[in-house]
């Protein structure tokens, strides 16, 4: 998937300072397998959640207020965390490829499966949408070539959790030129040209501009439907992320200013997290337009989202050295999991909806087989 910050091997890449190439950082593959590992309650909370950001493939009759809140709080830094941490990787990448290496690696990564995964993966969730819905009565068979009658919302042609392999590869190609540039500028070289400002307090807190000032003029027009071609809000804030991500490895006083500032960043996003879900929850969140109020608050949740995925590095930093068999294992299935986890969900979601039991029993069928299925197809086609 090309989130893991690989371990550079002997080659002909980059040299880094004193001819040693960067070592593994765990840290970050600790909190790629959170990211990876979350999207499994995450979609199967999206069975019982109902709020602004939509309706899922498969809704149960009845929401869950708490399964809301935790799908509106993940939902606040999860995928920022992703496309944070696929820069990273890619800064890894950079240090032991060539720029042409690198793209070969990114197509094969990332659009081959994308081509792949389209056509199989994605037309039994919107078959399966339809059907619950009361929209379809025919067989999948007789459905699969409507799958491509026109891209939703004229047709039922989408790539639904694939998009995140499709913005990662338009992303990845597009900030090639910022990647190499620093992935040149590492070590001493890099800290002596950097500003002194550039390595502290100040420093976190401005990386937030960019980020409050794209959610205030971007997200009032593009609400955030992940068409790619019509979706400059999403677009903009992920490109930003994968940037900042190569940014953090390139600039170690970053990571110093971090760890010097670990309690006051997580006090700061606990209390930005709070207060915006407060809002939501007392329904206080302005209506989407270009006005004052709502711009405000969409750059509040530019500032609370770095906030959440600073705390979370912060948290993870302990952890940059500790290997261990779950992780190792993780980093093999992870991909598979973000490949088969959604369209499991679906389906098992579809038949256990109907079951009579309670609401949290649902919820732990629905994603403990669905984690259980993914790491077994993974291993049962003998996936990398």
């Amino acid at each position: 998937m090309g989130l893991v910050a690989a371990s550079p091997q002997p080659g002909r890449g980059k040299l880094m300072v004193a001819g040693i190439h960067p070592p593994r950082s765990l840290d970050l593959d600790w909190l790629r397998l959170l990211a990876v590992l979350l999207l499994i309650p995450f979609h199967s909370a999206a069975v019982f959640y109902e709020g602004e950001l939509g309706r899922f493939y498969v809704a149960d009759a009845q929401s869950s207020a708490g399964l809301s809140v935790f799908i509106e709080f993940v939902h606040q830094w999860h995928m920022p965390l992703f496309f944070f941490l696929a820069g990273a990787a890619s800064w890894y990448s950079l240090q032991t490829r060539s720029a042409l290496a690198y793209l070969r690696q990114r197509l094969r990564r990332l659009l081959v499966p994308l081509l792949i995964g389209i056509p199989l993966l994605v037309p039994p969730q919107v078959y399966i949408h339809e059907l619950q819905a009361g929209q379809e009565k025919g067989s999948f068979l007789q459905f699969y070539p409507r799958f491509f009658d026109g891209i939703r919302p004229a047709g039922h042609f989408e790539w639904a959790h694939l998009w995140f392999l499709a913005y990662l590869l338009v992303i990845s190609i597009a900030c090639l030129p910022v990647m190499l540039r620093l992935s040149r500028e590492t070590g001493e070289r890099a800290e002596r040209r950097t500003p002194p400002a550039m390595h502290g307090l100040g420093a976190l807190i401005a990386l937030a501009a960019p980020l409050m000032l794209s959610e205030a003029l971007l997200r009032p027009h593009w609400a955030g439907f992940q068409n790619l071609y019509d979706d400059w809000a999403n677009l903009v804030l992920y490109l930003l992320y994968f940037v900042y991500g190569a940014l953090f490895c390139s600039r170690g006083g970053l990571w110093c200013a971090l760890d010097r500032n670990r309690r006051l960043l997580l006090a700061t996003a606990g209390l930005s997290m709070v207060l915006l879900l407060a809002l939501s929850l007392r329904g206080m969140v302005p209506e989407r337009a270009y006005s004052a109020p709502y711009m405000v608050h969409q750059a509040f949740r530019g500032f609370n989202s770095w906030s959440w995925v600073l705390a979370l590095l912060a948290l993870a930093r302990p952890y940059r050295g500790r290997s261990h068999p779950l992780l190792r294992y993780g980093n093999r299935v992870g991909f598979s999991i973000v490949l088969f986890h959604q369209p499991l969900i679906v389906l098992i979601a579809f038949v256990v909806v109907p079951l009579p039991v309670a609401l949290t029993v649902k919820f732990v069928l629905i994603g403990l087989t669905s984690l259980l299925l993914s790491a077994g197809l993974h291993d049962l086609l003998r996936l990398r």
